[in-house]
């Protein structure tokens, strides 16, 4: 089956990965805000650059949903 698809190239950029962080790994700083978790989810950029740091999964991806971005799970 041959159909073209029209990507919607203008939104590609607004896609954003969202991994599991050992809480180990981050800046004491942040590590003194959390108590209790042992990871967290942060939200990267196509480039890498971290966005933003949520508690859980759902709450990263719905971070990324209301500001406009398209998020994909990373393993």
């Amino acid at each position: 089956m041959n159909v073209k698809f029209n990507f919607d190239h203008e939104n590609l950029d607004r896609v954003v990965y969202v991994r599991a962080v050992d809480v180990s790994e981050l800046p004491a700083d942040v590590q003194a805000q959390l108590s209790q978790e042992e990871h967290i989810y942060a939200i990267h950029s196509e480039d890498g650059e971290q966005l933003a740091l949520a508690k859980d999964r759902d709450i990263a991806f719905a971070i990324a949903r209301t500001n406009e971005f398209a998020p994909v799970s990373v393993h």
